[in-house]
């Protein structure tokens, strides 16, 4: 299961809203690359495969396709501000090691 939290929910919708793209969810992957190996990305899908995992959290759906899903099982989506820029942050429990900016992980 893939969760995002309550703030990550919020700032989904809004981005959403502001782009005109309705009821699209959210398609979460894992990229070969990045500073630790793989890297996380996002954006906005509203057409899934069978081939995908698919779940809702905070009425928001999300989507991930197999592949990813190995390196995803279990994470948690936040979205932060800090001193250092705004961004969703991804707390994956399998993750054996992050970089220091949070957007790549090694498994």
């Amino acid at each position: 299961m893939i969760e995002l939290t309550p703030k990550a929910a919020e700032k989904v919708k809004e981005i959403r809203d502001s782009e005109g793209l309705g009821t699209q969810g959210l398609r979460v992957r894992v990229l070969g690359g990045g500073c630790s190996g793989f890297s996380y990305d996002l954006y906005f899908e509203d057409e899934t495969t069978e081939m995908d995992q698919s779940f809702e959290s905070h009425g928001i759906p999300i989507y991930v396709d197999m592949m990813s899903f190995q390196y995803l099982e279990g994470v948690e989506i936040d979205y932060v501000e800090g001193l250092h820029g705004a961004g969703f942050k991804f707390l994956n429990p399998q993750a054996k090691s992050t970089c220091g900016c949070g957007s790549s992980f090694s498994a």
